[in-house]
């Protein structure tokens, strides 16, 4: 048995959980104060919530740890929680992703744990902590790209498993283009601000010859946890930088317009840097107010095919087999 703790910030995480619950040949059971994904194949633990209890004290131990407030309740029946789970269930192993607090406790226990490492600045020392003691560490991009993280030490960066960019859809077959106007879809994110309804109303008066999808945010479609077909249906994506996002718009093969949003850790900031480098995206600093028409002439001149180096649809695959392999015993820690 495999447990898999989910972050509960954002989609990705659980989308990537589903990915490997249904790739793996042994039951996984989800550990998370996020609900389930659609479709989880076993057992889902809800967890306690642990930002609920106030202003926090000490959350960061002087800067040893991300969130362990001190006093809080939620955190305390969060760990009695985990620690029952495993007591009961003695896992094979735990994939966590990402909680430095979660990796430690595992650890404690004696199971060995799988890390999963984002993009972003992660030099600091709980991230460290938590590399330190996992098993093996797993990043959802491409090998070509590992080299040119900033901000992931060297002896961090040398342990992590490039597996690719992970998509919960396989990739889409090279098909004749839908009749019909050019479309643009715009993907907000599910955390992050939508594009103003001013900003809206200016890009489709400069772009009278598209026809915009917009999905997130003010005056919009609304969000969809499912944008594939209206990703797919896109001659230009315009995205924020999530890795859930990238590798949607990835495995669709669509050229794309990428505008990091700030997150911890620059997290998004440092995908936005990798992809600038050849890759079938324009990436800008922010939403422009002006030029969206050469804007998305110029994106949709780039090959989306070129995406097949990020994601080729064989993410989950490698990750299932770095997850089996510690269950195994057959990773140890170098």
């Amino acid at each position: 048995m495999i447990g898999y703790y989910v972050h509960h910030h954002g989609h990705g995480h659980r989308h990537r959980a589903l990915a490997l619950a249904r790739a793996l040949g042994r039951p996984v059971v989800g550990l998370s104060s996020a609900p389930a994904p659609r479709g989880w194949p076993g057992e889902w633990v809800q967890l306690p919530r642990d930002d609920e209890g106030g202003p926090p004290h000490d959350e960061t131990a002087h800067g040893r740890l991300h969130w362990v407030p001190a006093g809080d309740r939620g955190l305390a029946r969060r760990s009695a929680v985990v620690s029952q789970w495993i007591a009961e269930a003695a896992p094979d192993a735990m994939v966590v992703d990402v909680s430095v607090e979660m990796t430690l406790l595992a650890r404690l226990h004696g199971v060995r744990v799988v890390g999963v490492v984002p993009p972003g600045r992660r030099d600091d020392a709980a991230h460290l902590l938590g590399f330190d003691v996992s098993v093996v560490l797993v990043g959802m991009w491409p090998a070509s790209v590992v080299g040119m993280l900033p901000g992931v030490p060297d002896r961090v960066r040398q342990r992590v498993v490039p597996v690719g960019a992970l998509s919960r859809h396989p990739v889409a077959a090279e098909q004749p283009r839908a009749p019909g106007p050019r479309r643009v879809t715009f993907l907000a994110g599910s955390g992050g601000p939508g594009l103003p309804e001013a900003l809206l109303a200016s890009a489709r008066r400069q772009t009278p010859d598209w026809e915009w999808t917009v999905l997130g945010g003010p005056g919009t479609s609304g969000w969809s946890d499912d944008p594939q077909r209206a990703i797919e249906q896109a001659d230009v994506v315009v995205t924020h930088a999530g890795q859930n996002a990238l590798a949607e718009v990835a495995a669709a093969r669509r050229p794309a317009v990428v505008v990091p949003q700030d997150r911890p850790f620059d997290e998004q900031r440092t995908s936005g840097t990798v992809l600038s480098e050849g890759w079938p995206a324009v990436v800008l600093p922010e939403l422009p107010t002006e030029g969206w028409s050469a804007l998305l002439e110029r994106a949709s001149s780039l090959d989306g095919r070129g995406w097949q180096r990020w994601c080729d649809g064989r993410a989950a695959e490698r990750f299932a087999g770095v997850v089996e392999d510690v269950a195994r015993g057959w990773r140890v820690a170098s």
